[in-house]
């Protein structure tokens, strides 16, 4: 367990399928911090039937993205309620316009910026290996999660089907969405020199990197 000298607010950046997921677990474990990914605040405010919760509805129904202003509020929203806590943006901010509306609030001071460079190829691979039980929702990957028996749901034994988003083609499409969006945003955050971006191609090879980053800032800036 890392010891906080610091209480850390980060932003990750880092494409579908970059490791998001396993990098927020570990920073969430070993530093105290409270992962906020805006696809999960999305989903809460939706079903909870939220003010910001059923505006935003309208647009996702259409398939349009979110506004700026409505994602913002609904960050905002949040970040208010996490005053003297540490905390990581997992898919916030997505656009300078979100970056420049962060900055502008007094009770947010970003400390770093975690830009997971992974290579589109290696991420195409990962995700075409991932297959689902659609009725339960069972994620399965043939080399990280493999199911016990090959292309059948371990509980059920039905036939397990890969997702449409999840096919080559469809990731390819994805990413290049990601990498005309985000660009600024990696941009507009190396111009503060808060960006701190980590190259590779596993998890487990980037964390050791990431976690002595942090606990040299925090020792550093104590």
């Amino acid at each position: 367990m890392s010891r906080l000298v610091r209480i850390l607010r980060a932003v990750m950046i880092g494409a579908p399928g970059s490791g998001k997921g396993t990098i927020s677990g570990r920073l969430e474990r070993d530093f105290g911090v409270v992962h906020l990914s805006s696809g999960d605040l999305l989903r809460n405010n939706v079903l909870n039937r939220t003010e910001v919760g059923r505006q935003a509805e309208e647009f996702i129904d259409k398939g349009d993205l979110v506004p700026d202003e409505l994602m913002v509020i609904l960050v905002g929203n949040v970040l208010e309620e996490l005053q003297g806590k540490g905390w990581l943006l997992d898919g916030f901010p997505r656009t300078v316009a979100q970056a420049e509306a962060l900055d502008t609030r007094q009770d947010v001071d970003i400390d770093i910026v975690i830009n997971l460079d992974v290579p589109f190829s290696t991420i195409v691979e990962r995700i075409k290996q991932r297959w689902v039980h659609t009725p339960s929702g069972r994620i399965y990957h043939t080399e990280f999660n493999p199911p016990k028996t090959p292309g059948r749901d371990d509980f059920t034994g039905e036939l397990l089907s890969q997702r449409a988003d999840d096919r080559p083609e469809a990731v390819m499409e994805r990413l290049g969405v990601y990498d005309r969006l985000t660009k600024p945003v990696i941009e507009y955050y190396r111009s503060q020199s808060k960006l701190v971006q980590f190259s590779g191609t596993e998890s487990n090879v980037l964390w050791p990197h990431i976690k002595s980053h942090i606990d040299e800032f925090l020792k550093t800036n104590n």
